[in-house]
C-alpha cells in the first residue's frame, strides 16, 4: 500500500509555456476585463483548497472526496490556460469516479497528486509573472519573465 506525502521530492520548475496557453489566458484576461485580476485571485484560493482536500482525501483513503476537488481544479484551471494543472486534475477525477465504481482506492494516483502540487505551484508563479506589472513580455528575445526597469531613467 502507498502512503501519501505532498513533501515528496519533484522533478524541478518547467518553463512557463509548458504550464499554460498563454494564447487562452490572454483571451481570458480580454474577456473578464477589469476582474480579471480578482478572478484570477479567486482561482488562487480555491486552487489551494482544492490541492488541500485532494490531499486529505489521499491521507484518509477517501476515493469520493478525490472528485470534486479535482473537478473543481481542472474547470477553473481551463478558465485560465493553466493546461497542464487541468490535464492531471482531470486524471484524477477520471481515475477516482472509476475507482468509485470498482469500489477501492486509486493508489496509483499518488505520483499524479504530488505532481499536481509541483504543476500548480510552477503555474500560479507563470501566472503571477504574467499579471505582475514590473514583467513584461517584450518582443525583444521577450517571453515573460523579462523585468521592465528605469534605471537610467534620470541619470546623466
Amino acid at each position: 500500500m502507498n502512503h501519501y506525502s505532498p513533501d515528496l521530492p519533484n522533478a524541478g520548475p518547467l518553463p512557463p509555456a509548458a504550464l499554460v496557453d498563454w494564447v487562452h489566458f490572454e483571451k481570458s484576461r480580454g474577456e473578464l476585463g477589469p476582474g480579471f485580476i480578482r478572478i484570477l485571485g479567486y482561482y488562487r484560493e480555491d486552487g489551494v483548497k482544492s490541492l488541500e482536500a485532494i490531499d486529505a482525501a489521499m491521507r484518509e483513503h477517501n476515493t469520493v472526496a478525490l472528485v470534486l476537488p479535482a473537478h473543481t481544479l481542472k474547470g477553473e484551471s481551463r478558465q485560465f490556460g493553466a493546461e497542464a494543472v487541468a490535464r492531471v486534475a482531470e486524471k484524477i477525477e477520471d481515475v477516482a469516479r472509476f475507482a468509485i465504481e470498482q469500489q477501492r482506492f486509486p493508489d496509483e494516483l499518488v505520483p499524479d497528486v504530488v505532481e499536481l502540487r509541483r504543476l500548480w505551484q510552477g503555474t500560479i508563479e507563470a501566472l503571477d509573472q504574467a499579471v505582475n506589472p514590473l514583467m513584461s513580455r517584450g518582443a525583444q528575445g521577450g517571453g515573460f519573465g523579462k523585468k521592465v526597469t528605469n534605471q537610467s531613467f534620470g541619470r546623466i
